[in-house]
Order: structure tokens, then sequence, then C-alpha cells
């Protein structure tokens, strides 16, 4: 059974793997969690050798089951920052995770050169991208930033430490998606610009090659080609088949992130979204508008992991259920800061509207609303900066499967939301990337995304609840 395509899908809380058959259809699958750390408040950190054991493992379980592959395909958690040795393949320091804010301060003192940054990477200066991340690291890890000049230290994010183990060190590329949200890419020449490495005094010799997201870029030590290569998001955005201008989708993982391809000239915004490389393919760019979110699922191992109100993540939509509404609570879970629109890294959580009969019932809806107030903001910049009235949002990731989430996403909007077949839409992307490398498929419409469910909206009397919404937002604001 080798006539398939694995997908590598590397994300923030486990690694998958999925074998993909040239109808579309996952045949094998295999995910294991990994532990996250936090060393300081604000701080948030993987092992990189635990990554690397736990997607290795997970791919290797898929390969047993189908006795091997025509090509292997990678999408990532994009701007968690490795650092590792050239001559050992070992990591000089814990990845630093896109959440991590350690760096406000490295943003705050680059301020006046904010709106150069803007307009050659299309991204704010904010502690989320890895170019300050990567800063970081060379300040403080002894000896790094000599050893980087010198070419002893390869820098990259998830995509790049899992391309060089891969080969076994033979490849240091990411690609152009990933590269993108680096903070010293310039999206427009497709280069890395040397007047921001320049600035956040970084030298070239560290940085990886850049790619494009679909073509054989390599083989594993087994003989695989790797084929594609693309960052999470930009890959749910392919895999959900948002091949032309206009069309959209939000993916509801551990943040959410809503996603407009706009072809290929990029878009500036003027509500605080991001623009950003969707993908490159035989050379060519296709561009995106972005809204980053920075907690949406996260927000239910909150109520899990650390506040113990339930005993499994399933456990959150059973208990949201048993209340009409939240008793008008409100949770705003900035835990990392507030990304966009408001890109506040000072915005602390916060929950707000508690009485004596408040309860867990009503903790667990206010979280499922939380992400969906998050995602309803993204939409309405999105729809300025385009000028186009959204008529229905595609949706994709684990938390799409909770049918009362996307009734109140729906609700909230005005519009239906149309949750695929396969809500794993960003393994599908980085499988059809990599397919479309080797000629395993010849267009993308090969395997396009059925619909499975579209919920239309019936909520009435939004005004309130987005009144309180913006109240508490902005009681969150600015504490740290």
């Amino acid at each position: 059974m080798k006539d398939v395509v694995i997908a590598l899908d590397q994300g923030t809380t486990s690694s998958r793997a999925l074998a993909v058959d040239r109808e579309g259809k996952v045949v094998a699958s295999a995910q294991r969690e990994f532990a996250q750390h936090y060393p300081q408040a604000g701080w948030v950190e993987h092992d990189p050798r635990e990554i690397l054991e736990s997607q290795f493992a997970v791919m290797e379980e898929v390969l047993a089951q189908t006795g091997g592959a025509r090509a292997i395909g990678i999408t990532n958690q994009r701007e968690t920052t490795v650092l590792w040795d050239r001559s050992t393949g070992e990591a000089v320091h814990p990845a630093i995770v896109w959440q991590d804010r350690r760096t406000d301060w490295i943003c705050a003192s680059l301020e006046p050169h904010a709106a150069l940054f803007t307009e050659r990477t299309g991204l704010r200066l904010d502690p989320y991208f890895s170019g300050t991340k990567l800063k970081w690291l060379l300040d403080h890890v002894p000896g790094a930033r000599e050893r980087a000049a010198a070419g002893e230290l390869a820098f990259g994010t998830i995509d790049a430490w899992l391309v060089w183990h891969l080969t076994g060190g033979r490849r240091h590329v990411t690609d152009a998606s990933n590269a993108s949200r680096t903070l010293m890419f310039d999206i427009h020449g497709q280069c890395w610009d040397r007047e921001l490495l320049r600035l956040l005094d970084i030298p070239v010799e560290v940085l990886p090659e850049v790619v494009d997201s679909s073509g054989v870029v390599g083989e594993t030590q087994s003989g695989i080609p790797i084929a594609g290569i693309a960052g999470d998001q930009h890959a749910a955005l392919f895999g959900q088949g948002c091949c032309e201008p206009g069309m959209a989708k939000n993916t509801y993982g551990t943040g959410c992130f809503l996603l407009m391809q706009t072809g290929a000239e990029p878009v500036p915004s003027k509500n605080n979204l991001l623009t950003t490389v969707a993908w490159r393919i035989d050379g060519k760019v296709s561009y995106a508008l972005e809204g980053s979110i920075f907690v949406a699922g996260a927000v239910v191992r909150w109520l899990r992991d650390e506040m113990g109100i339930v005993a499994s993540s399933a456990e959150v939509d059973e208990r949201a259920a048993e209340v009409e509404d939240s008793g008008g609570l409100v949770i705003v879970p900035a835990f990392a800061g507030l990304g966009a629109p408001h890109w506040d890294p000072k915005a602390r959580g916060l929950a707000i509207g508690m009485t004596r009969g408040t309860n867990r019932s009503h903790f667990c809806r206010a979280a499922l609303e939380s992400i969906a107030f998050q995602s309803a903001e993204l939409v309405r910049c999105m729809e300025k900066d385009s000028g186009r009235a959204m008529t229905a949002l595609r949706v994709d990731g684990g938390a799409t499967r909770s049918d009362l989430l996307m009734q109140i996403q729906a609700d909230l909007l005005g519009v239906p939301v149309v949750r695929p077949e396969n809500v794993e839409t960003t393994a599908m992307g980085a499988a059809l990337l990599a397919g479309l490398g080797v000629g395993f498929w010849k267009s993308a419409e090969e395997v396009a995304a059925g619909a499975d469910k579209r919920f239309e909206p019936a909520g009435e009397g939004q005004a309130v609840r987005w009144r309180n919404w913006n109240r508490a937002v902005e009681l969150a604001k600015g504490w740290g």
C-alpha cells in the first residue's frame, strides 16, 4: 500500500502523521502529545528533541501501516524558533514557542522602525514572530552570536528543524510561507532582507535557504522525497481549496487563524491584520491576509489542565450545552497577550461578570464564546480590508468538531459556517502540496474537500453580548 502521501503535522501540543490515498482519504494516522514548559510568566518553551522524537515516532507508526509512501509533506506550528549546532544536530536552547512573550522589550526598542518592518514583511513588531526570538537566543546563549556568524549554528522554524533531521543534516531549508513569518523576509522581493537583519543584529549565515512550498527539496534517509512544506495556516488554506482570490477559511486549533487568499499581489491591511505569503509554487507567489488569535482551543485545555473545571475536552461541550448562555460571564483568554486586531502583548486573561450563581457550565459556555467572539472580530476586519462581505465561513481544525461552537459562531457572524468532511485540512494541505510536487496528483481539485455540515445563523439580540465582550477586552488590555 505504498500509493499514499504522508503528511507530518507538527502542531503546538502534538505531533501527528496521516497517510492520504489518491482519493484524498486518510487511510492511516497516529498522534502523540508532548510537554509544554512555562519557565517564567509569559514564557513558553518546547523541547526540540521531544518534538523530533514524537514526530518521528508517529511517522514510523504510519509507515509501518502503509509499507511506504510516494512523498512526505510537512506542516508546522509556524513562528516557534529553534537554534541548533550544525555539527551535532542538537539544539543549543529549548525552542521558543510562538506564544512566548519574552521579546516584548526587543519589539519596543525597534518601534522607530515599525513601519519599515511592516512594509517589507507584512507583519507587525510583536513577540509572536521569529526574528526577535532568534535575536534573544543569540544574545542569551553563551557564544551563540560568534558561532552563528562563523556558520556553526543553524536557525529554523519547526519545518526546517524537521527537514534537517529527516535528511540527516543534508538540507537546511524553509519554505516561503514559513519564511514570511520571521520578520526577516522581504515578501515582495522573496529574499532575506539585509536591512532588517542589521536592525535585528542577526547574521545571514545562520538562516536557511528559502524554497517553494511544493516540489522536492530533499529525501529522507530511507529515500522518501520531501516534496511539500507550508506553515500550518497556509496549509489549511490550501487544503480548504482556497485557490482563488477572495476565498477564506478559519482554523480553530490551539490558536485561531483566519486567512483570505488575495492572489498574486499583497494587500496591505488598514485594520490591523497581517499580509503574508500564502504559498509559493513554481516560483509564483500567492498572498493572503491573516488575522491571528493566540488562544482559542487552548482555553479549553486551560479549563481542563490548569483549572480542573472539566476532566476532558469533550466535557466542555457537554457542560456548555447545559445552559442557554454564559449567564453574563465573559472570558477574555489573553494568556499570551492579544493578537489581531488589538496587538497588545501586555493584555492578560480576564473573567468578569460572575455572580453567586455562576457555575462550571457557565465557564465552559463563556470559553466557547470567547473563541467565537475573537474570530468574529477578525471577519469584520477582513471584510473592511478586502471590500468583500463574507457570505459563508469555511472552517477547519480540531475545535470545529464542536457543533455548539460552530452554531455560536454562525449566530455571532450572521452568516453560515461550513465545516468540511475532513476537518484536518492542515494535514491535507501538506499532503496536497507534496503530492503535487511529485506528480501524485495533477491538481488540488482532484481531492477537493466536501462539506460535512452547514450551520445557519439563528440567534438574535447579539448587540448586548457584543457590548459586554468589547468592554471586557478593553479591561484586559495593558495589564501585564
